[in-house]
């Protein structure tokens, strides 16, 4: 049975729920965190980073959550969301089975979608959006940006996005653009994971282009080119460029 038959806040749980919820999370995490290093064979989620999850979840209501990877995480979230859907691949690493063979795995609330994120993500029919999801799949560029494309228009106003692993160079990248995105603003980072939280900016279209709106790339617009070389072709560029853009251009190339 889930803590979550008393949620944090709600006026009708009973005097001192509110307590005991946030004494059974403690526990929870104390427990998960006790588990082996080797428990699987993927790699694990430190208690700092398990801790910091909780306390984030303990301050909103979470219907729909979803992960990329599978391990002590899984067994958190399946305690804190309603709905939980993990996208992985066991592939020899356990990942998958040591979490279904867990006692801790409040299986009621927990869907595995086994199989490369790479495909199984763009296949997957989502209904509703989430409030929490975490990027922990492959690591190699360019699998966390293509998990990235696809969970970013799912999250609801306010939701939590954990990027694990942003000590990886590549994954860093992705990291360093989310803090310069105005759709997300950086929460904390806890050991190599980041937590961001869905701003209520509009979502940047995931059909469109728009590359001149993010701010990432008005930063450093335009890369690999000397200031000087840039300022003999500008007026070129600029004729070939959308308005909005050839304005921002002027004003940080001065």
């Amino acid at each position: 049975m889930s803590f979550l038959s008393h949620k944090v806040g709600d006026p009708h749980t009973p005097n001192g729920a509110e307590k005991r919820t946030l004494g059974g999370r403690d526990e929870l995490v104390q427990e998960i965190a006790r588990l082996p290093q080797d428990w699987h064979l993927a790699g694990v989620m430190t208690e700092e980073v398990l801790r910091a999850i909780a306390r984030y979840a303990a301050r909103m209501e979470i219907s729909a959550s979803l992960e990329t990877g599978s391990g002590k995480t899984t067994l958190l979230f399946s305690h804190l969301s309603r709905e939980h859907k993990v996208f992985a691949v066991d592939d020899g690493n356990r990942s998958i089975t040591a979490v279904r063979e867990s006692p801790l795995l409040n299986r009621a609330t927990v869907e595995f979608i086994d199989g490369p994120t790479q495909l199984t993500l763009p296949r997957y029919a989502f209904t509703g959006k989430l409030q929490m999801a975490l990027i922990d799949g492959p690591h190699g560029y360019p699998f966390p940006e293509m998990e990235y494309y696809y969970i970013y228009p799912l999250l609801d106003v306010g939701a939590v996005l954990i990027v694990d692993d942003i000590h990886i160079p590549t994954i860093r990248r992705l990291y360093e653009f989310l803090c310069e995105e105005e759709m997300f603003q950086l929460l904390e980072v806890v050991g190599n994971s980041a937590f961001f939280r869905r701003t209520s900016a509009t979502m940047f279209s995931p059909l469109g282009d728009g590359w001149w709106e993010q701010k990432f790339n008005i930063k450093r617009f335009p890369a690999g080119v000397r200031r000087t070389t840039f300022s003999k072709v500008k007026g070129w560029v600029g004729k070939r460029l959308p308005g909005t853009l050839k304005e921002r251009i002027e004003r940080i190339s001065g």
